[in-house]
């Protein structure tokens, strides 16, 4: 984690500071002055990044603005056929330029544990730490085409090193890289992410890392699109690639389509249909996918 931190400090402080995202005259000195438009700050992701439900976006978490720290905290739960997962997390936004994560993953194998050879019930469980840091333009302020750029590190370390090791994964931590360029187009009441990811992690990492079909990380792509209906309501899709690096069984693109409701200024719903396809030669793995966050 010193590690993360050190990096996004040395890169925020060699990128200038940016003025073109005005402060709400009456909360100018607060430190916490709450001045994000309604939905901007992005939802929490499974790694607890701020973003999409699946995809890591240039957005920094909470709702303050580049004179202030924003906050936020969520939880997250996903129902399959066969598995349920279960994530809470903190994030902290300093100045809307670098945020720092964490989110702690479990992953119930219900029934298939017992199949598996695990135990019924059986939990596997991760820890993830992330770093993000703003290197140019903004979500909704300054040029009205140029996105907001964002570069991340997220750290990612299985609480069950013998087991996932066992399935066939070479490590049970890893780090993966992000770059992402976000931009909401307000005339037209659009937002567009796209996001590349340098991992070799298995099923978000919850399976470790690397395996027999490749050890190495690769580059994954991550795509979202959301139209808002209105200032506190935003529907859309996301779609995620991923490495298959287990001999077991085959690892499969996701996506989602949801909606987010920001029910008051600082929490959100999110409400998806999720599909992540197989895991663990269990196919068809679609379900409901529910987040909360209270953002600050």
């Amino acid at each position: 984690m010193i590690s993360i931190t050190c990096i996004a400090a040395a890169l925020i402080a060699s990128t200038p500071a940016q003025a073109d995202q005005p402060t709400p005259p009456l909360a100018a000195n607060a430190l916490l002055d709450g001045g994000k438009l309604i939905l901007t700050n992005g939802v929490s992701t499974v790694e607890g990044t701020s973003g999409g439900g699946l995809s890591t976006w240039a957005t920094i978490a909470g709702m303050g603005t580049n004179r202030a720290i924003g906050i936020s905290a969520h939880v997250t739960a996903i129902e399959l056929p066969d598995y349920g997962w279960q994530s809470h997390g903190a994030s902290i936004g300093i100045k809307d330029r670098l945020e720092l994560s964490y989110a702690r993953q479990s992953f119930d194998t219900r029934k298939v544990g017992a199949a598996l050879g695990l135990g019924e019930g059986f939990r596997f469980n991760q820890d993830v730490f992330g770093a993000k840091v703003r290197l140019a333009g903004d979500v909704v302020y300054g040029s009205p085409i140029l996105p907001q750029i964002s570069l991340g590190v997220q750290h990612k370390r299985s609480l069950d090193s013998t087991i996932v090791k066992a399935v066939g994964a070479r490590a049970a931590a890893g780090t993966d890289f992000t770059a992402s360029a976000t931009k909401l187009f307000l005339s037209k009441s659009v937002l567009v992410n796209a996001t590349a990811r340098l991992t070799n992690a298995n099923q978000f990492g919850l399976l470790g890392f690397g395996g027999a079909n490749g050890a190495d990380r690769s580059v994954q792509f991550e795509g979202s699109f959301a139209y808002m209906l209105s200032p506190r309501v935003v529907v859309g899709g996301e779609y995620r690639t991923r490495p298959d690096n287990l001999a077991i069984a085959r690892e499969d693109d996701a996506h989602d389509l949801f909606v987010a409701w920001a029910f008051t200024r600082n929490a959100t719903l999110t409400a998806a249909y999720a599909d992540v396809g197989s895991i663990a030669t269990f196919d068809e793995q679609r379900g409901a996918y529910v987040s909360l966050q209270l953002a600050f």
